[in-house]
């Protein structure tokens, strides 16, 4: 039973702030007792990326009675649902994670396991709630215009670029929150938006 860190920064600051801004969360995680070998972190590498060299590397080093200490739960996921899940195949894995500034949260207690439970409920409950909105306002937009809907405008303006690029460069936000920020879908900031390129890889 070995336990484990994980740290990640998104964004790459201005020199010398971004080794710190890692650093701060290695520290943190050394004051929890974790070994500094058992420590992964990815530096300048964005949640809504599905690959993260070390934490690629975490995944595959774990078995089953080991922990994974991470300062807070936007470290692991870019969204409640992807956290859960993760969170959820780690224990399939029989592996436990806890997160630093929600002490409560710890799978390996029974407690953190209802909390975990409940907040998988709220996720998909809150997601159906986005596509039944979703649904209703194009029911709406039909009935307003005889059955049909109403041709599409620009789908993403110079302002709503502008905004995004810097929303990415100088955020932590996952793309699916900038997207939301700007008003597009994910798919149109993607389509617009080098996010990639402007999160480091």
């Amino acid at each position: 039973m070995t336990d484990y860190g994980y740290a990640r920064v998104s964004t790459k600051a201005a020199k010398g702030r971004k080794a710190q801004h890692v650093d701060n969360q290695v520290e943190t995680l050394k004051v929890k007792g974790i070994h500094p070998e058992h420590i992964f972190a990815d530096d300048g590498v964005s949640g809504t990326k599905a690959s993260r060299p070390e934490w690629d590397r975490l995944l595959a080093t774990v078995k089953a009675g080991d922990t994974i200490t991470a300062v807070s739960l936007t470290r692991i996921g870019r969204s409640m649902v992807n956290v859960v899940s993760i969170v959820n195949d780690l224990g399939s894995r029989g592996v436990g994670i806890r997160f630093v500034d929600q002490p409560e949260l710890d799978t390996t207690s029974i407690h953190g396991k209802l909390i975990l439970a409940i907040m998988a409920a709220l996720a998909e409950y809150e997601a159906e709630l986005t596509r039944s909105r979703v649904r209703d306002g194009l029911e709406a937009a039909r009935e307003r215009h005889g059955g049909k809907l109403p041709p599409r405008g620009p789908s993403f303006t110079t302002a709503q670029r502008a905004k995004a690029e810097k929303l990415l460069e100088t955020t932590d936000f996952s793309a699916s929150e900038v997207a939301r920020m700007v008003g597009v879908s994910r798919a149109t900031l993607y389509r617009h938006v080098n996010v990639y390129g402007i999160r480091g890889g």
